[in-house]
């Protein structure tokens, strides 16, 4: 028996492969297809099918689960692959997201008569998908994984306005750069940085280096020490490496070092492969000072002569500080023999509401070339 034949039918099922098919083999038969934005349309347009069927009465709403099953089945014999199980349930989910934009952008519901020309689709109702979802699939499908309402229309304005890839789309979101925007005091700075165009290969210190840095998973209070913030991060080391990237290595702490009669610590030490060079990491509770590159700078011609293996590039310094000048921080690290960046940390995050909206601001200030 095959897994087809296996699985009951639900009343009315028949109906409604037949209305996603026509949706499905109209798009394709469009030369437009290959444009992912059309299949972002179709597929908002599936998803729509579907949860109206699951909820046009009680049997189909209790068998949610078994109609998802029972249309991957007849989907993939008609299309093969991208209509797995969990493919479409991410299709659901897509619609259920953004229909409320749509039908705002679009002026007009689907309930309305419409239904006449492009799959049942008029070609007016089908123009309003596309302008509604104007990104690719693969970076909606990716959108869907962002929690927060505000952060995800974030990416997704940024994403268009950078033309950022899939790729680059799913990095910033993994480093959650709406967040370190939303933080950081130059939001315009934030934004054009992150409209620069990614390398595949090569990446810079300023590029694997953030700035701020989000720590509120160490539940510090106002009054810590320098002591408190480093311990805290050894104790939760998997949440800082993840906070600092994915291609941080951790060395060691509090690791001595002897120039002259003096003896020295750095705080934490950590290994970069894309840069393939040490990162040295000095901690501040304080506000950052020229004299912090100083030291900062001490450290790494004695990490170069005596750390740095013969295939590795000379090491980089990152001052980490409660807060800095920007001023300050570019006279005193600029023209440097070394690489020394200074980054701020936030231990918390302000209301969403209120962060989406300052970066708002930022955004057409930045817009209007100020």
């Amino acid at each position: 028996m095959s897994e087809r034949k296996s699985m009951p039918l639900v009343k009315g099922y028949d109906a409604l492969v037949g209305s996603v098919s026509q949706v499905l083999d109209a798009g394709r038969s469009q030369a437009a297809w290959t444009v992912n934005s059309i299949i972002s349309a179709a597929y908002w347009e599936v998803g729509r099918r579907i949860v109206e069927f699951e909820q046009a009465g009680r049997a189909q709403a209790d068998y949610g689960e078994r109609i998802i099953d029972l249309l991957s089945i007849d989907l993939r014999k008609r299309y093969g692959r991208g209509f797995g199980r969990s493919n479409l349930f991410q299709i659901r989910a897509f619609y259920l997201a953004y229909r409320e934009r749509v039908q705002t952008v679009s002026g007009q519901s689907p309930d309305q008569k419409v239904q006449t020309v492009f799959g049942q689709l008029s070609a007016d109702y089908f123009d309003a998908l596309r302008k509604a979802l104007p990104l690719p699939w693969s970076q909606y499908s990716r959108l869907l994984s962002v929690e927060s309402p505000a952060a995800r229309e974030f990416y997704e304005t940024e994403a268009l306005r950078s033309g950022w890839s899939a790729r680059q789309l799913d990095r910033q979101i993994a480093t959650r750069f709406y967040e370190r925007t939303a933080m950081s005091r130059n939001k315009a700075a934030m934004l054009q940085r992150g409209a620069k165009k990614e390398t595949l290969d090569e990446v810079t210190p300023e590029e694997a280096i953030k700035d701020p840095y989000i720590l509120e998973f160490l539940g510090l209070k106002d009054e810590y020490s320098e002591s408190d913030l480093e311990a805290g991060l050894i104790r939760r080391l998997e949440d800082f490496l993840m906070e600092l990237g994915g291609d941080f290595a951790f060395i060691g702490r509090q690791k001595r070092l002897r120039i002259g009669n003096e003896w020295y610590r750095i705080d934490l030490l950590f290994f970069h492969r894309r840069l393939h060079c040490l990162v040295v990491i000095d901690l501040k509770v304080g506000k950052f000072t020229h004299a912090d590159a100083g030291q900062m700078h001490l450290y790494l011609n004695y990490a170069r002569e005596h750390w740095t293996h013969s295939d590795e590039n000379p090491p980089v310094g990152l001052i980490l500080c409660a807060e800095k000048d920007a001023a300050v921080a570019k006279y005193s690290l600029q023209g440097l023999p070394n690489k020394v960046l200074a980054s701020e940390y936030r231990l918390t995050l302000p209301d969403e509401e209120l962060l989406a909206a300052e970066i708002k601001k930022a955004r057409k200030r930045l817009e209007a070339g100020q």
